[in-house]
């Protein structure tokens, strides 16, 4: 939720570095707090689906971050509420019609 006449764009850092996440999002459009339960989310999914923490050119891994995105954008705002979101989109992707 932005408030007029603050800055509410996140500081795009995890742990005082670069937040693996940042070189998915396109802007900074999340609440600081946000910023930091998506990195949580994205690391312990990564964890959780016994992926490297360290090979962020892994499609699979840039996948989870997508995903971390969008159940952001869908509302999500905790960590264990993300991680779950991209657990069940990779366990049930969406099907293709053709």
């Amino acid at each position: 939720m932005r408030r007029s006449g603050a800055s509410t764009v996140a500081p795009l850092t995890h742990g005082g570095g670069e937040m693996p996440i940042r070189r998915f999002l396109k802007e900074p459009v999340f609440e600081p707090e946000v910023v930091e339960a998506m990195a949580i989310a994205f690391e312990e999914t990564l964890k959780e689906l016994k992926l490297s923490l360290t090979d962020r050119d892994d499609p699979l891994v840039q996948l989870v971050a997508k995903i971390i995105i969008e159940c952001a954008l869908k509302g999500d705002r905790q960590p264990a509420p993300m991680r779950e979101c991209a657990l069940e989109a990779l366990r049930n992707p969406p099907s293709h019609a053709a």
